[in-house]
């Protein structure tokens, strides 16, 4: 029986923050979830910070539980994350799409960001802290992030957070009964087609020069596999590319 539960603060540091203390404390079950109006201190991939006006946007991160899943096979929760939000802003606007590894791209322009925790005993995953944010009624951004869109500015619609929040975490739970049973190759089937520049020759970056290539496979560890125009192909880790994005 699932007893997951969803808490709303009005204000935290950190989603993922408050969420692990209430984990820590025994008292939430798995998939349950807390969403908060501003986050003080928002945090995205690498250390970097998320913006997000009060009460403008979605900010939530939900705990998975799932035991016996190899650390090896992380990458599976971050495509069963990036899955998720992308099912459900379909059901609100065309063209999303998953830029990776862990973006939530509308055509050219960042509206989602994905930050998991995972927290390792032994050779195995014991749980996830899913942090997301999604910008959805936000339509000025003041920092220096280079392309974001919010879920308003492409429909010039106005939504309820608490809403979206309850649709996103109905399709996380029917979506992680995918992990649950054990069929990683469905789920990392689901995010290649899924893939922001999935088809055709792109332009990337990494430490040494700038290149064409498109997209020839990912690996279910994550990694990237790039085809060159020469028929080449470089593996990638996080960070260690990046896609150039025309604006």
């Amino acid at each position: 029986m699932n007893n997951s539960q969803i808490i709303h603060f009005p204000e935290t540091e950190s989603t993922n923050l408050s969420l692990r203390l209430l984990a820590d404390a025994g008292t939430l079950a798995n998939k349950s979830m807390i969403w908060t109006d501003y986050q003080t201190n928002g945090r995205g991939q690498a250390g970097n910070s998320w913006e997000s006006a009060p009460g403008m946007n979605l900010l939530c991160s939900i705990l998975f539980y799932l035991p016996h899943l190899p650390a090896n096979k992380s990458f599976t929760v971050l495509e069963l994350a990036a899955l998720s939000v992308k099912y459900t802003l379909d059901k609100y606007a065309p063209d999303i799409s998953i830029k990776w590894p862990n973006d939530i791209y509308f055509q050219d322009k960042k509206i989602s960001g994905i930050l998991i925790e995972n927290d390792i005993t032994n050779t195995f995953i014991s749980r996830s802290i899913i942090g997301i944010g999604i910008n959805l009624n936000q339509t000025e951004f003041k920092s220096d992030a280079p392309n974001p869109i919010s879920l308003s500015m492409i429909t010039g619609r106005k939504y309820v957070i608490s809403e979206v929040t309850k649709q996103f975490h109905f399709i996380f739970s029917q979506m992680s009964d995918i992990l649950e049973s054990g069929l990683y190759a469905q789920l990392h089937q689901k995010y290649c087609t899924s893939l922001y520049h999935r088809d055709g020759f792109h332009n990337y970056q990494d430490a040494n020069a700038c290149f064409e290539a498109r997209i020839h496979h990912i690996e279910p560890s994550g990694y990237i596999i790039l085809e060159r125009c020469d028929n080449t192909l470089s593996r990638y880790g996080f960070k260690e590319v990046q896609t150039i994005i025309n604006n």
